[in-house]
Parts: structure tokens; C-alpha cells; sequence
């Protein structure tokens, strides 16, 4: 069994190396479950277009590139084969600024409370993915919070610096999402380690696909319904 992504069911089989490993890296189908829990947010509260675009690419660049550049970087394993740690932090770096600058632009503009949104995502975007403080962070709770509770509040913040009571059910929505996900994840994982044939972990990844296009493709059909 391959040590580094391009084993995984999503990355492309075709291209070069740089290339599926440049997609690898995305987990596609994960960030955009997170962009899409981002999305539910802004549904929750009065919003305009041009505000869940940009809370869409704030998160694609903090969890889509940043998230997943630190969780190499603070993996044993090197799960991107001989991608240097320069580029990885150079990813990090640039992406962190540009979606540190939409949030800025926004806060001060009039959604003062994605501060301590964001003040919540920076910290576990370190301490989850670097394994900060022992690894105490890095664990379902802190990848429920982070990667399904927050996006919803981020959402419905950048639209009107407010959460309702439909934000509050988005959220717990997109926790217990999240929540499967990750056990369903870690058990897929460990399974892919013993070397474990393929029908055995077959159940965990069908999950995992089915979850995954549920949640992006429900939130783009809203999207085009509200739209058309």
C-alpha cells in the first residue's frame, strides 16, 4: 500500500505526478464540504452573492490549501511524497494572507464577529493540524468545531455579523456531519495502513463519497435554485 496520496479515491489517476499531487493535497471532496458548511451559514441569515463567494475562497484557501499544507507538514509519514517543506510553508503562507485579508476586509467593513471566529479557526488550524500542546487538539472534538461548527458561524457573520436560530441548526447539522466523517475517516485510514483488501474498507470509503457529495451537491443545487 502506497504511503502517500496517490492511492486515494480522490485523486485524479491521470496526469503527472506534481499535477495529482497538487489535487491530492486539496482533498476535494473534504474542503468542499467545508465550503459548503460555510455556504449553509450564509443561508441562514439575510445574505448577498458576492459574500458567500467570499467566504467560499476564505475557507478554500485556509482549510482547502493552509489546513492540509500543516497536516503534511506535521505528519511523520510525509503523505506528499518529496514535496519540500519550503513549498509547503510557502502554500501556507500565501494562502493564510489571502484568506486573512477577505476576513480583514470584512471585519472592517461591518462583521466584527468573524474575529473571534477567526482568532478560534487560526488556533485550531495549528493545533489540530501541527499536533501542537502534545496533540491534545487533535482529535474528533477539535475537527468537529473546526471544520463543521465555525464555517457555519463564519457564514452567517460575514453575511450580517448575527446568528439565528438557523444558524444554530445548520450547525449542529454540519457538527454531526463532521463527526461522521471523521470517525468514518480514521477507521478507512487504519484499515489502509494493515494493508487491508480493498472490500474491507470498501464500506468506509463508499461513506465517505456518499457523505461528501450529499453536502456539495445539495449546497450547489440550492444555490442554483435560489438563482434560476
Amino acid at each position: 500500500m502506497q504511503e502517500d496520496r496517490l492511492s486515494e479515491w480522490f485523486v485524479p489517476k491521470f496526469g503527472s505526478q506534481n499535477f495529482r499531487l497538487s489535487v491530492g493535497i486539496l482533498f476535494l471532496p473534504y474542503t468542499g464540504m467545508v465550503v459548503s458548511f460555510a455556504i449553509w451559514g450564509s443561508l441562514s441569515v439575510e445574505f448577498s452573492f458576492d459574500r458567500i463567494v467570499s467566504i467560499s475562497l476564505l475557507y478554500f484557501f485556509a482549510i482547502g490549501i493552509s489546513a492540509h499544507c500543516l497536516d503534511a507538514l506535521g505528519s511523520k509519514k510525509k503523505p506528499l511524497g518529496k514535496v519540500s517543506r519550503s513549498k509547503l510553508w510557502s502554500a501556507v503562507i500565501i494562502s493564510l494572507i489571502i484568506s486573512f485579508s477577505i476576513g480583514l476586509y470584512y471585519i472592517f467593513l461591518d462583521s466584527w464577529l468573524l474575529v473571534p471566529i477567526g482568532i478560534m479557526e487560526g488556533f485550531f488550524l495549528f493545533a489540530y493540524n501541527l499536533e501542537l500542546f502534545g496533540g491534545k487538539f487533535h482529535n474528533n472534538l477539535s475537527f468537529v468545531i473546526s471544520w463543521g461548527i465555525l464555517p457555519v458561524f463564519a457564514g452567517a457573520a460575514i453575511q450580517s455579523s448575527s446568528i439565528t436560530v438557523e444558524t444554530i441548526i445548520f450547525s449542529a447539522i454540519a457538527g454531526l456531519v463532521s463527526y461522521i466523517l471523521i470517525i468514518t475517516s480514521r477507521k478507512y485510514k487504519e484499515l489502509k495502513r494493515q494493508n487491508a483488501n480493498y472490500e474491507t474498507y470498501y464500506k468506509r470509503e463508499a461513506i465517505l463519497k456518499i457523505v461528501s457529495s450529499v453536502v456539495i451537491f445539495s449546497t450547489i443545487f440550492f444555490i442554483a435554485l435560489r438563482y434560476l
